[in-house]
């Protein structure tokens, strides 16, 4: 019970902006329950992204807006830790084959032309989708179903047999801390969920699952070959290209 209500404070905490106690325990066995829990903690924030969108179409606000307005607000709500994530793990790839060097990169924070583009990239194709499925009536459940999707990936980069790319921080933590069963389950869980999302034929909440997974392992792969394993940064990356991934199935 413990292990479980540490694994809730430290997936809310990390995942969100929303207050919690810190957890009284930070082991293996805790990250391990935070990754797998991460779309529970995320609630909120596809909550906030559907509701945005509902009430940008009630007033009549161009597609655009709405879109760009619901992916503003799940930023915020985490802090931009994906972004950021997203634009150093990019860095990192695109700054040398050398691994201790690549890890350099995206441990100094800031972002380069790499980053910065990568950033921009994704994020025009998330707007864009979400565009796409507002204009098409089914806007709520693209948004909720994506921003629940991208966060469903993380029981996969966290699954063992991941290594950690370093021997310290998030990564470390996280690495190998779910078991594979229990991935697993997450994903089936996650593709049954969405096979029942209101507005949406059950086909293509399959595929928006399918899609942010597939997104997310060959950019875990990239990064097991690479640089050796995950990161937080890493992390943060499979977690914005399954949210895009997820928003173009349902566009």
């Amino acid at each position: 019970m413990t292990q479980l209500s540490d694994g809730i404070r430290l997936a809310v905490g990390t995942l969100t902006t929303v207050p919690v106690p810190a957890p009284r325990v930070i082991d293996r066995r805790v990250a391990g329950v935070a990754m797998t829990l991460g779309p529970l903690a995320a609630l909120p924030l596809a909550a906030a992204a559907g509701l945005i969108v509902a009430g940008g179409v009630a007033i009549g606000l161009p597609a655009l807006a709405v879109a760009a307005l619901a992916l503003g607000a799940v930023a915020l709500g985490s802090r931009g830790l994906h972004l950021d994530g997203l634009a150093d793990t990019a860095d990192g790839l695109g700054a040398s084959y050398d691994r201790a060097k690549a890890l350099d990169v995206m441990r100094r924070g800031d972002s380069g032309p790499t980053g910065v583009a990568t950033l921009l990239f994704v994020l025009l194709v998330q707007t864009g989708a979400l565009t796409g499925a507002i204009t098409h009536g089914h806007g709520i459940a693209a948004a909720v179903l994506s921003v629940l999707c991208g966060r469903c990936v993380l029981s996969l980069c966290c699954a063992r047999g991941v290594p950690s790319a370093r021997p310290e921080g998030l990564g470390a933590t996280v690495a190998g801390s779910v078991p594979v069963v229990v991935a697993a389950a997450v994903f089936v869980l996650a593709a049954g969920c969405a096979a029942l999302t209101p507005g949406l034929p059950w086909w293509r909440g399959v595929l928006a699952v399918a899609l942010g997974y597939a997104a997310a392992a060959v950019l875990l792969a990239r990064c097991v070959q690479r640089i050796g394993g995950v990161t937080g940064d890493v992390l943060g990356g499979c977690v914005e290209v399954a949210v895009a991934a997820a928003l173009l199935a349902t566009a």
